[in-house]
């Protein structure tokens, strides 16, 4: 009967092993969890942090393309108007000209 209590005895110390071997594991895969969450926690504040700055950023870039758009347009109508202003000088010119050169060729008026 001792034989086979000897024999219970090592069985038992092996079930404990293992137990302490389970055990231990589920401490190190309850650090690497614990690891893992704070990692993802770090990322998650870290996606939001640049979320709300690209929120910005996209908030300024519409801003200038409107103001660029804006531009745009105040220089298409000040190109437009400048080049009136360029016909209208150049007609003004034609015109003056031809009326000096009229005015040679008529005689002069006497005066009394």
């Amino acid at each position: 009967m001792t034989q086979q209590g000897a024999v219970l005895q090592g069985y038992n110390n092996e079930l404990v092993k293992c137990i302490e071997d389970l055990c231990m594991q589920k401490e190190e895969l309850n650090k690497q969890i614990q690891q893992a969450e704070e990692e993802k926690n770090k990322l998650q504040h870290e996606i939001q942090v640049l979320s709300e700055q690209l929120e910005c950023v996209c908030e300024n870039l519409a801003q200038k393309v409107a103001s660029r758009n804006e531009l745009d347009a105040i220089l298409a109508e000040t190109e437009a108007a400048y080049m009136k202003i360029l016909d209208s000088s150049r007609t003004l010119l034609n015109v003056l000209k031809k009326e000096v050169g009229s005015l040679k060729h008529t005689p002069e008026l006497k005066t009394n």
